[in-house]
C-alpha cells in the first residue's frame, strides 16, 4: 500500500523539481538578462502551484528554491556588491480585486491601508550618511545587491545632498528606477535605426540601462526615479505616510498619487480611478501597492520568508482586444533581414490607436497558426509595443488563404536565403537592395558612427532617388551645388553637410569600424576589435581563429568580418574612404612587457609623487594586471598613494585586501 502511494506521488515531486528549476530561469531572464519569456501572472501561478507541492512535501523543503527567496539582479560585471542593511523583499501579487478585499477585510480593525501605484521599473535603495549620497543598492537576491551609484548620479530627480539640519545620521530611501514612455520610444527608434533588438518595455530598458558601465550613456537615456518607502534608525513620523510627505519635504520625487484609505471601499474606488487613469501618466505603472500605515503594526505584522504581511500588490490585467488581420507586409532591413508585419484593423490599447505589430520571423507566424483573414489578439498591458498573442479560435471569419513567407525580396525581387540556425529570411542583394543601401549610409552617418549631422533619414533618400548616393563612400564625393539643388535644401543647409562630412574625417578608428555596418560587429565589439588590430590593414588579413580570440567576438561575428574583406565591392569603397581621408588608423596597444601582474585585479587609490595614475594604470596593463575601479573580494591588491579614500581603506580593512604603497609596488615591477 505504501508503495503504491510512493508511485502516486512521484510525478508530483517530479512536478516540484521542474517547477523549481523552471522559476529559477525566469528569475535569471527577468532579473539579469532583462528579457522575460513568461508573464507576471503565467509566473505567479507556476510559484503558487510550487507552494502548494512544498506544502505536500514537506521532506523536499530547499531553502534555495524560489518560493524562499526573490529573484536576483546579480552577476554584471564592473560592479561592487554590498550587503543591504535591511532586506530587500518582493510583494506578494494578487490579480483580482476580491483577493485585494479579502486581504484587506483580514486585516485589524480600523487599520489605514496607503494605496500607491506601483511603478514598472527597477528596484533601488539609496544610502543617506550626513545627508550625502553615499550607497545605490539594486535588488541583487534580496541579500546584496550592485552599487551603482555613479550611474545614479546622472538621475536629476535623485538628490547627491541634502542641505537640512533636521534629517537623521542615516537614513535609506527605497524607490523604481524608471524610463518614461517618451524617452523609452525615442532609445527604440534609435535601436531600430540601429537594427539592435528593441526594448520589449520600459522596466527592461531601465534595467539595461541602470547597469552599462558608461554614466554618459545613462546620462543620455534619461532614467527617472520615484521614492516610496524610507528606513532608518530615529526617523520622524509613526507613519509610512508621514514619512513619505518628510521625504517629499527634503526634497525627493515622491509620487502625487498617493492617497490613505480608512476601509475597503476606498481601496476599491482608487484602483478603479488608476486602472483607467494610470493610461495618461508619463511613466509605466502595472497596479497597485497597499500598505499599512501604522509602521508600529507593519512591525507587528511581520515578514514571511520573502515577503511582507503588511502589504500586498494588485496587477492590472493586460489590456487586449480582438482585431482583423488584414493582411502582412514585409520590411528590409540594412542587413537585408525581412520581417513580417501584421497590418490590422485599427484597435484603442492602452491610449493609443494600434494598426500594426510586428510578427517578428516565420517561426513566430508558424506557431500561432495565424494568416491574412483571422481574427487575432493584440496585447499591451505594461508594454509599449504591440504584439499578437493567438487568434480567435472559434470567430466564424476564415483566413482567405494559406500562409506562406515570400521567396523573393519585396523590395528588389532577389532570391531570400535563411542561414542554417538563423530564424531570419534574408535577401542577399547588399548592394543592389534600396532599404539596404539607404539603411547601411544611415547607419554609417549616425551619432554614435561617422556623426554627420544634416544627413537624416529623408535627406539621404533624396539624395539616393537623385543618383548622388549609393554607398557610403559617395558622401565623400557630395559637392555644395548638388545637395543646395535638392527640394527642400539650400546652400546652408548643403554647407552644414559638407561642413559634418569634413569633420567625419577626424572620427576615431574604432568608431568607423563601427560605422561600416559588418554585421553583428556593434559598437562595444568594434572598440575590442580595434583595440587588437589597430589599423584595417591588419585587421583585414586576421583569420577567423585569430579574431575569435578577441573577447566578445565568436565564431559567427569572425566569419561576417572575414567575409567582408573577402568582398571586392567592399575593398572598393574601403580605398575611396580611404582617398577621402576617413580615419583606418588608431594608437597601438602594447603587448604586455612581462607577466608579473597577469590574473591580478588592482585598485589604484590616492595622489603619487613618482608617476601619474595614469602611467601607472599603463604600467598595470603592460604587466599583465588589470585595472579595476572599486573594492571588493577579488581585488588583489591597492595601489595607495596619499589621501586615499577613506571609505576604500576600510573596505580594503574589512576584506583583509593588502595595500601597497609607490615605493613597494614599483619594486615589484623591478623598477
Amino acid at each position: 500500500m505504501l508503495d503504491l502511494f510512493s508511485e502516486i506521488e512521484e510525478p508530483e515531486r517530479e512536478e516540484l523539481k521542474a517547477l523549481r528549476k523552471e522559476l529559477e530561469e525566469q528569475n535569471y531572464k527577468y532579473y539579469v538578462l532583462n528579457a522575460p519569456t513568461m508573464s507576471d501572472r503565467e509566473f505567479d501561478e507556476k510559484m503558487h502551484r510550487l507552494q502548494a507541492l512544498e506544502a505536500q512535501f514537506p521532506d523536499m523543503f530547499d531553502p534555495k528554491s524560489p518560493t524562499q527567496h526573490v529573484g536576483s539582479d546579480l552577476g554584471k560585471k564592473g560592479f561592487e556588491q554590498v550587503k543591504h542593511r535591511y532586506p530587500m523583499l518582493s510583494l506578494a501579487n494578487s490579480y483580482s480585486r476580491e483577493e485585494i478585499e479579502d486581504w484587506v477585510r483580514k486585516l485589524p480593525s480600523g487599520v489605514e491601508i496607503v494605496c500607491e501605484l506601483k511603478y514598472d521599473g527597477l528596484s533601488i535603495s539609496l544610502w543617506y550618511e550626513h545627508g550625502i549620497l553615499v550607497k545605490a543598492l539594486t535588488r541583487g537576491d534580496g541579500q546584496q545587491g550592485d552599487n551603482v551609484i555613479d550611474n545614479i548620479k546622472t538621475i536629476p530627480s535623485i538628490p547627491w545632498k541634502i542641505d537640512r539640519t533636521d534629517i537623521p545620521e542615516f537614513f535609506e530611501l527605497r524607490g523604481e528606477v524608471l524610463l518614461p514612455w517618451e524617452r523609452f520610444e525615442a532609445l527604440n527608434k534609435e535601436r531600430e535605426q540601429q537594427e539592435e533588438p528593441l526594448f520589449a518595455n520600459p522596466r527592461n530598458a531601465a534595467s539595461g540601462t541602470l547597469k552599462l558601465q558608461d554614466p554618459r550613456e545613462v546620462a543620455r537615456r534619461g532614467l527617472d526615479a520615484y521614492l516610496y518607502y524610507m528606513l532608518g534608525e530615529n526617523l520622524p513620523g509613526a507613519t509610512h505616510y508621514e514619512r513619505l510627505d518628510t521625504a517629499r519635504q527634503w526634497g525627493f520625487h515622491i509620487s502625487d498619487a498617493i492617497k490613505v484609505c480608512k476601509n475597503v471601499d476606498e481601496v476599491m474606488a482608487y484602483i478603479a480611478y488608476w486602472d483607467t487613469e494610470r493610461k495618461n501618466l508619463p511613466v509605466a505603472t502595472d497596479g497597485i501597492v497597499l500598505k499599512v500605515n501604522n509602521l508600529a503594526q507593519q512591525e507587528e505584522l511581520g515578514f514571511t520568508a520573502k515577503t511582507p504581511r503588511w502589504a500586498i500588490a494588485y496587477k492590472f490585467p493586460a489590456e487586449k482586444q480582438l482585431t482583423l488581420l488584414k493582411e502582412i507586409t514585409y520590411q528590409v532591413g540594412r542587413t537585408g533581414v525581412v520581417t513580417p508585419v501584421a497590418n490590422l484593423e485599427p484597435v484603442q490599447l492602452s491610449g493609443t490607436i494600434v494598426q500594426r505589430a510586428t510578427l517578428h520571423n516565420e517561426d513566430f507566424i508558424r506557431s500561432l497558426d495565424i494568416q491574412p483573414g483571422d481574427r487575432v489578439w493584440v496585447e499591451k498591458g505594461g508594454e509599449i509595443i504591440p504584439k499578437i498573442t493567438g487568434k480567435e479560435q472559434s470567430d466564424e471569419v476564415q483566413s482567405t488563404k494559406d500562409f506562406s513567407f515570400p521567396e523573393v525580396c519585396p523590395e528588389c525581387g532577389a532570391k531570400l536565403v535563411r542561414v542554417e540556425g538563423e530564424a531570419a529570411w534574408r535577401c542577399p542583394n547588399e548592394a543592389g537592395c534600396p532599404p539596404q543601401i539607404k539603411g547601411k549610409i544611415e547607419h554609417f552617418v549616425s551619432r554614435k558612427a561617422m556623426n554627420i549631422d544634416g544627413l537624416g533619414e529623408e535627406t539621404i533618400d533624396l539624395l539616393y532617388r537623385q543618383n548622388l548616393l549609393h554607398n557610403i563612400a559617395d558622401i565623400y564625393d557630395l559637392k555644395l551645388s548638388d545637395i543646395a539643388a535638392q527640394e527642400r535644401l539650400g546652400e546652408k543647409s548643403a554647407q552644414n553637410i559638407l561642413d559634418g562630412i569634413e569633420a567625419s574625417k577626424q572620427v576615431p578608428w574604432a568608431r568607423v569600424l563601427f560605422a561600416l555596418g559588418i554585421r553583428m560587429v556593434g559598437e562595444t565589439t568594434a572598440k575590442k576589435i580595434a583595440r587588437k588590430y589597430n589599423t584595417i590593414d591588419a585587421l583585414q588579413w586576421a583569420t577567423a581563429e585569430q579574431l575569435c580570440a578577441i573577447e566578445d567576438v565568436g565564431p559567427q561575428i569572425a566569419e561576417n568580418i572575414v567575409a567582408y574583406f573577402n568582398d571586392i565591392r567592399n575593398l572598393e569603397i574601403l580605398e575611396r574612404l580611404r582617398q577621402a581621408g576617413v580615419q583606418f588608423e588608431g594608437e597601438a596597444v602594447a603587448e604586455p612587457t612581462s607577466d608579473k601582474l597577469a590574473g591580478l585585479s588592482i585598485v589604484i587609490s590616492g595622489t603619487f609623487s613618482q608617476h601619474s595614475r595614469d602611467e601607472y594604470k599603463a604600467m598595470i596593463e603592460a604587466h599583465g594586471g588589470k585595472n579595476v575601479g572599486s573594492v571588493s573580494k577579488k581585488t588583489s591588491f591597492i595601489l595607495a598613494g596619499e589621501n586615499m579614500g577613506p571609505e576604500k581603506r576600510k573596505k580594503a580593512e574589512d576584506l583583509g585586501i593588502k595595500l601597497l604603497t609607490e615605493d613597494e609596488f614599483l619594486g615589484l615591477l623591478g623598477s
